[in-house]
């Protein structure tokens, strides 16, 4: 039988560390941290961008961080922490 997305959201948060925006908002200024916002451009565009984060759609975030693909982006293999956000913690919980 198939995984629904409710099954495949809760194998993703038992093994992730879930900040809260609160905790989030105390590393924009930290050196070591990386923001990711995953969410689709249309909603950048609309609802605005925390400065600096990186912006990378769901769907391309596997290609992003491997770094055998040809799509690779460096700052993925920077060694410093990730905080991945989107609109409502599915996406990024994935």
């Amino acid at each position: 039988m198939k995984k629904g997305y409710r099954e495949l959201l809760d194998e993703a948060n038992a093994v992730i560390e879930v900040v809260s925006p609160e905790e989030a908002a105390g590393l924009i200024d930290d050196e070591d941290t990386i923001f990711v916002d995953l969410r689709d451009p249309r909603e950048v565009e609309r609802d605005g961008k925390i400065p600096g984060a990186k912006h990378v759609t769901r769907g391309m975030l596997e290609f992003w961080i491997d770094p055998e693909s040809p799509y690779h982006k460096p700052f993925f293999a920077s060694g410093k922490n990730f905080v991945f956000f989107c609109a409502g913690g599915w996406r990024s919980a994935l």
